[in-house]
């Protein structure tokens, strides 16, 4: 989280208000009219000041994304998953930025990580495109669909019965869908892990016949 200032702008109105007001009602042709009227202005924009000062609020940052390679060199068919991720993925830094939240925040950073990582193993590996598209198809448009929900009730400044329970269960439903994204993602790398697995196996094999396993290896040596 970084600190920004948010200047207000009611002192800006202010003085612009007196300028108007001095200019309807008083002349303005005089160089003391002048003085008069900057006088007041100054006097109402410092008065603004005090009374609406400039806010300190926290910002989270960002992380810069990754170097990529251009979309031109995926297959077409990739390009266009990577292309529905990046559209889902600038909705949601939008809802983010938009809910006040800072709970509610994290998680959409959450969200956001977990469903980067799914979209672009689609360049990885073309077998999990099936899985991928029905990710893209249902699961993160309707998180979305809930996060835009969110924002609007968010809005309305209140908690009543409806707006209250309503965002009270997204917020709780929020932790669900982030287990849920990492066990997609967990299942993308399946084929990998049972690759991996098969290779370990044939190497430990390879190793046992050697005598290169559990102190075989010194054994056989002093044999020769």
């Amino acid at each position: 989280m970084r600190k920004t200032v948010k200047k207000s702008v009611a002192p800006i109105y202010a003085a612009a208000g007196t300028w108007l007001f001095y200019c309807l009602f008083f002349p303005l042709y005089a160089l003391w009219h002048f003085i008069v009227v900057i006088a007041l202005a100054s006097a109402a924009f410092i008065t603004a000041k005090k009374i609406f000062p400039d806010k300190v609020i926290e910002v989270e940052e960002t992380a810069k994304p990754e170097k990529r390679e251009p979309d031109k060199e995926l297959d077409p068919e990739v390009a266009a998953i990577v292309a529905e991720g990046r559209l889902a993925m600038a909705e949601m830094d939008r809802l983010k930025k938009s809910i006040s939240n800072n709970d509610v925040k994290s998680k959409i950073t959450q969200i956001m990580i977990l469903s980067d990582k799914i979209v672009r193993n689609a360049e990885k590996d073309k077998t999990d495109i099936p899985r991928i598209k029905k990710f893209l198809s249902y699961y993160l448009p309707t998180t979305i669909k809930l996060l835009n929900s969110y924002d609007r009730m968010d809005e309305q400044g209140i908690r009543g019965e409806n707006i209250g329970g309503s965002m009270r269960r997204i917020e709780d439903i929020l932790d669900t869908i982030i287990e849920a994204y990492e066990k997609q993602l967990d299942a993308l790398f399946a084929d990998e892990a049972l690759d991996i697995e098969t290779d370990i196996e044939v190497l430990d094999g390879m190793l046992k016949r050697e005598g290169l396993k559990n102190g075989d290896f010194g054994k056989t040596q002093q044999g020769n």
